[in-house]
């Protein structure tokens, strides 16, 4: 059986916590750790070009594969070269596998901003999770309301074709409401289909192409923590932590601690869909490697900017009339282009009430910004042992650090990391 690659190597660890820093190689590049993943769904990050999230300061993106699939479909990326051609995206590139769009279809307004399609009605055409059996998942396809199959072997296939650097298990996201007979039965049979992928993708999978598991459980300790261990016994080259992670954000930090203390300290752990700020730093504490949220992009959308201020859960909503009149900055010493630039709140207000794409496209630049700078903080406070200090500095308000080029510019960069460390 062969055994699972080593991709990841530790080059600095927090003696006060589970923290690490890292460097996790792939097929089209390094990506520095700890990092946020913005989300590329339909293969773009929205209003973004590539060199905007790289120069950003950006390692990797993630694709969808569940809309992928459904559009422009799995054959059409690949005539394309894959998804890296497809986008023109150079450097790294992790897929889902697809199965938390198919077990949570129809749940709300996040689904249908997803989707592309409005909450106030789609013509008839809602996607729904028509089944769940051993073999797969019977959906109905939110686009033309065709009814669909999605197996492990399917997804794997499509992320395949896709060629992704990293592709993540087929597995089902059960929510937070269902029973612990109900989440261990759904759990376990996700631990067969972790194995009916890992088979698939042996035989017939890209060989530079990673594969991460991905931890089940629910909020339940015992389930849990065996599925943790489950996935780390498995041939998985990383981990992923994915499912109900609980009812609040203690309970949330609860359940992912619960994971990363059984989970190998050698090989990349990512946290599914977590975001926030708050979140972002105590995950770094437990230990996660990479994390993925639409949050940052979705929040511009919306006319909502990223700021030091955790009194607000670090945002600022520039849609409300106190700002129609601002002069001010988005925020001050900020090197994102549209700080950098002189954009004023009352401007980007402005553009967010007139619904044009120019104020969502500057907030984005805005906020990706900020979270790039974020997790280059504390990349370096984890090089340099003073990750604890600097996390309660951010927790307390202060602002991520501006990183400075060669010739003195700004940017949202990371620094060099130390050489690894000693296991």
């Amino acid at each position: 059986m062969p055994r699972p690659r080593e991709c990841f190597e530790i080059t600095a660890r927090d003696p006060q916590s589970r923290g690490r820093a890292g460097l996790l190689t792939t097929a089209h590049g390094q990506v520095r750790t700890p990092a946020f993943v913005p989300l590329a769904t339909k293969g773009t990050v929205k209003g973004l070009e590539p060199r905007d999230w790289r120069e950003l300061g950006f390692d990797m993106v993630l694709g969808n594969t569940f809309h992928l699939m459904t559009t422009p479909g799995k054959q059409l990326v690949k005539d394309f070269g894959g998804l890296h051609e497809f986008m023109r995206w150079d450097g790294p590139i992790i897929t889902d596998s697809g199965g938390f769009q198919v077990f949570s279809m129809g749940h709300g307004t996040i689904a249908d901003e997803v989707k592309g399609r409005s909450i106030t009605g789609n013509g008839g055409r809602d996607g729904k999770t028509l089944g769940i059996t051993e073999k797969g998942a019977t959906f109905r396809n939110y686009v033309d309301g065709s009814k669909q199959f999605l197996s492990p072997e399917e997804s794997m296939d499509v992320q395949a074709h896709l060629g992704s650097d990293i592709a993540l298990v087929f597995d089902e996201c059960t929510p937070f409401h269902v029973t612990k007979d109900y989440t261990d039965k759904s759990t376990q049979r996700s631990h067969r289909w972790l194995e009916r992928c890992l088979d698939w993708h042996a035989e017939h999978g890209p060989e530079d192409q990673l594969v991460y598991g991905i931890v089940q459980g629910g909020v339940y300790e015992d389930l849990r923590t065996e599925s943790a261990q489950t996935i780390a016994d498995s041939r998985c080259d990383g981990i992923a932590i994915g499912g109900s992670l609980g009812a609040d954000k203690p309970q949330m930090y609860e359940v992912v601690e619960w994971a990363t203390g059984v989970l190998p300290e050698g090989r990349p752990r990512h946290l599914l869909g977590i975001g926030d700020v708050d979140d972002l730093l105590r995950g770094v504490e437990l230990g996660i490697d990479t994390f993925d949220c639409a949050m940052p992009t979705r929040l511009a959308r919306h006319g909502v900017a990223m700021v030091p201020d955790p009194t607000k859960r670090w945002r600022v909503d520039l849609t409300g009339s106190p700002f129609r009149g601002s002069t001010e900055p988005v925020m001050e010493g900020c090197p994102c282009p549209c700080c950098r630039e002189g954009f004023t709140r009352g401007y980007l207000a402005y553009l967010q009430r007139s619904k044009e794409q120019t104020g969502a496209r500057l907030l984005t630049l805005h906020n990706l910004a900020y979270t790039a700078r974020l997790m280059a903080d504390l990349r370096e406070a984890l090089a340099e042992g003073r990750v604890g200090e600097r996390i309660a500095e951010l927790r307390a308000g202060a602002a991520p650090k501006v990183f400075h080029a060669p010739d003195g510019t700004p940017y949202p960069g990371a620094p060099p990391l130390q050489a690894p460390v000693a296991a």
